[in-house]
């Protein structure tokens, strides 16, 4: 019949999908090489394509948005030196995600104290909001950065990396360079951290 959807078996849409990361997995290793060959071009395209999502790891290791930018342009050098590494044993992102990891701890014991500038602190919605819903959203925005704050960078490092990143538990110990026991460790004592923060503020 004329408009009927093909329907497509569960090992067929599997297979696709292996492919699809095949796909993905030799571009990202084409890519790699063009960066190893010194293409400046590549690098900006990978800039491009994982920039955000570098800054944002950066930002949530450091607390800081002036030593995150210092992070990424150090993690961009050393992708540049180091690009030939990548073997496309796993995904290119937690690659990247590794260099952070270790530069912004560099970066971390060089500068132990830190935490967001007011300004930081003050994030206001897109949209037009009453000034209450302001309020209360700032409110909302500066417990929860307050409750991170008061992590260590190793367990916002592991909440970024799960729950922001979306990486599996395997993905966030290569990152972090350590057991998967301690990374399901380090997330239960954050969330439980966390969670004890915030219902304390809400009992004030």
């Amino acid at each position: 019949m004329a408009g009927t959807l093909k329907k497509t078996h569960p090992r067929q849409g599997a297979q696709e999908s292996a492919a699809e990361n095949m796909n993905d997995l030799q571009h990202d290793i084409a890519l790699m090489q063009r960066i190893a060959d010194k293409d400046e071009s590549a690098l900006q395209s990978l800039y491009a394509a994982c920039g955000q999502r570098i800054y944002a790891y950066a930002l949530r290791l450091t607390n800081d948005p002036a030593l995150a930018e210092d992070v990424v342009q150090d993690t961009l050098v050393a992708i540049w030196r180091s690009a030939k590494k990548f073997r496309g044993d796993g995904r290119l992102i937690a690659w990247l995600l590794g260099i952070v990891h270790h530069t912004a701890l560099k970066a971390l014991r060089r500068k132990p104290a830190l935490s967001l500038s007011p300004e930081m602190e003050n994030t206001l919605p897109a949209h037009d909001p009453l000034p209450e819903e302001t309020l209360e959203a700032n409110e909302q925005t500066c417990l929860v950065r307050s409750a991170l704050n008061q992590l260590s960078a190793e367990h916002r490092a592991v909440l970024e990396l799960v729950f922001y990143q979306g990486m599996s538990l395997n993905e966030a110990a290569a990152v972090c360079n350590c057991p998967v026991g301690t990374v399901k460790s380090r997330l239960s004592y954050a969330r439980k951290h966390l969670r004890g923060l915030l219902s304390r503020t809400e009992e004030i």
